[in-house]
């Protein structure tokens, strides 16, 4: 899937110097977030006087407050900060293991994680899911399991276990840490 973002000024005070700056600072951004494939690399950007400088990242600063709003997280990191921070955790079915950690925007799949191949029957709504991740390259075939080439977040825990399980599954309770505990425990402070 392609995206593209288009923002203007309401003066028409940007200059192609200017641009070229925001377009070296969005490019390292989205660089630096993973979320997406970049497929521009001019991230030097231009160089400007000091002053303009202050303006493109005060004007950066907006955009970079309004996208979210706008449902476009493209530049936010994977990961975020996490108000409670749990160990790397742990899915496992048929021998097959996922690792991964809780995060601000859901729940993230450590790459090189296992998933099962198959997808349960009655998994429509995450058949689809595994599909486009596969599309996108995310989810790789490799011999009798799919593997993560990406860290990849996810909105829930249950949403990333049932994409690894191939089907509907409890996040809370099969995310589990070393000794077994589950994400649910964790959370709650029993763990």
């Amino acid at each position: 899937m392609e995206s593209v973002v288009a923002f203007v000024s309401k003066d028409e005070n940007l200059t192609k110097a200017h641009i070229r700056y925001l377009e070296g600072q969005l490019i390292t951004l989205a660089n630096t977030a993973g979320r997406a494939t970049v497929l521009n690399n001019a991230s030097s950007g231009a160089r400007l006087p000091e002053s303009d400088v202050a303006d493109m990242d005060a004007y950066l600063e907006k955009l970079l407050q309004l996208l979210p709003v706008l449902g476009v997280e493209l530049l936010k990191s994977i990961g975020g900060r996490v108000e409670k921070q749990v160990d790397t955790l742990y899915c496992r079915i048929k021998g097959f293991e996922a690792r991964g950690r809780r995060s601000a925007g859901g729940f993230i799949v450590f790459k090189g994680s296992q998933a099962v191949l198959e997808h349960r029957p009655s998994a429509k709504l995450i058949k689809r899911k595994r599909e486009r991740l596969i599309d996108q390259g995310v989810l790789a075939p490799s011999g009798d399991a799919l593997v993560f080439s990406q860290d990849f977040e996810f909105s829930s825990p249950s949403q990333a276990g049932s994409v690894v399980r191939g089907g509907n599954t409890n996040g809370l309770t099969n995310w589990k840490n070393t000794a077994g505990v589950a994400l649910k425990e964790l959370e709650a402070g029993e763990g």
